[in-house]
Protein backbone atom coordinates (compact mmCIF):
# COMPACT_ATOMS: atom_id res chain seq x y z
CA UNK A 1 0.00 0.00 0.00
CA UNK A 2 1.27 3.61 -0.80
CA UNK A 3 2.41 5.61 1.78
CA UNK A 4 -0.28 8.03 0.69
CA UNK A 5 -3.21 5.61 1.07
CA UNK A 6 -1.55 4.82 4.36
CA UNK A 7 -1.56 8.97 5.40
CA UNK A 8 -5.14 8.79 4.50
CA UNK A 9 -6.93 6.52 6.28
CA UNK A 10 -5.22 7.12 9.47
CA UNK A 11 -6.01 11.14 8.95
CA UNK A 12 -9.52 9.56 8.17
CA UNK A 13 -10.27 7.49 10.78
CA UNK A 14 -8.48 9.68 13.46
CA UNK A 15 -11.19 12.79 11.89
CA UNK A 16 -14.40 10.16 11.85
CA UNK A 17 -14.49 7.73 14.00
CA UNK A 18 -15.31 9.31 17.21
CA UNK A 19 -18.39 8.47 19.41
CA UNK A 20 -21.86 9.53 17.55
CA UNK A 21 -23.62 12.35 19.09
CA UNK A 22 -26.85 9.81 19.44
CA UNK A 23 -27.25 6.54 20.03
CA UNK A 24 -26.41 4.72 17.22
CA UNK A 25 -26.09 0.58 16.02
CA UNK A 26 -22.05 0.23 15.64
CA UNK A 27 -22.54 -2.01 12.68
CA UNK A 28 -24.86 0.16 10.89
CA UNK A 29 -22.74 3.42 11.60
CA UNK A 30 -19.51 1.92 10.33
CA UNK A 31 -21.24 0.90 7.47
CA UNK A 32 -21.99 4.33 6.27
CA UNK A 33 -18.38 6.04 7.54
CA UNK A 34 -17.10 2.87 5.32
CA UNK A 35 -19.26 4.29 2.36
CA UNK A 36 -17.86 7.83 2.83
CA UNK A 37 -14.51 6.68 3.80
CA UNK A 38 -14.31 4.49 0.43
CA UNK A 39 -15.71 7.89 -2.06
CA UNK A 40 -13.41 9.90 -0.10
CA UNK A 41 -10.42 8.02 -1.09
CA UNK A 42 -11.92 7.77 -4.63
CA UNK A 43 -11.93 11.31 -4.86
CA UNK A 44 -8.01 11.72 -3.49
CA UNK A 45 -7.33 8.67 -5.97
CA UNK A 46 -6.92 6.04 -3.64
CA UNK A 47 -8.27 2.55 -4.70
CA UNK A 48 -10.24 0.95 -1.99
CA UNK A 49 -7.96 -2.34 -2.75
CA UNK A 50 -5.35 -0.27 -1.62
CA UNK A 51 -6.77 0.36 1.57
CA UNK A 52 -8.09 -3.15 1.83
CA UNK A 53 -4.33 -4.73 1.19
CA UNK A 54 -3.10 -3.06 4.02
CA UNK A 55 -5.97 -3.28 6.75
CA UNK A 56 -8.69 -5.86 5.06
CA UNK A 57 -12.38 -4.69 6.02
CA UNK A 58 -12.69 -1.19 5.83
CA UNK A 59 -16.03 -1.49 7.87
CA UNK A 60 -14.61 -3.78 10.30
CA UNK A 61 -11.69 -1.41 11.20
CA UNK A 62 -14.05 1.61 11.50
CA UNK A 63 -16.57 -0.37 13.67
CA UNK A 64 -13.94 -1.45 15.96
CA UNK A 65 -12.69 2.64 16.07
CA UNK A 66 -15.77 3.54 17.52
CA UNK A 67 -16.16 0.95 20.13
CA UNK A 68 -12.98 2.37 21.36
CA UNK A 69 -13.98 5.42 21.06
CA UNK A 70 -17.34 4.58 23.40
CA UNK A 71 -15.31 2.60 25.49
CA UNK A 72 -12.86 5.26 26.14
CA UNK A 73 -15.54 7.78 26.54
CA UNK A 74 -17.67 5.26 29.07
CA UNK A 75 -14.77 4.99 31.09
CA UNK A 76 -13.71 8.82 31.19
CA UNK A 77 -17.44 9.33 32.63
CA UNK A 78 -17.26 6.51 35.05
CA UNK A 79 -13.66 8.19 36.30
CA UNK A 80 -14.95 12.01 36.55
Amino acid sequence: MSVHAIEFLQDWIGKECCVPSEAVKIDKHAEVLAKQCAAKAAEAGIPLEDLQEEVGDIQELIASRLEEAVEAETDADKAA
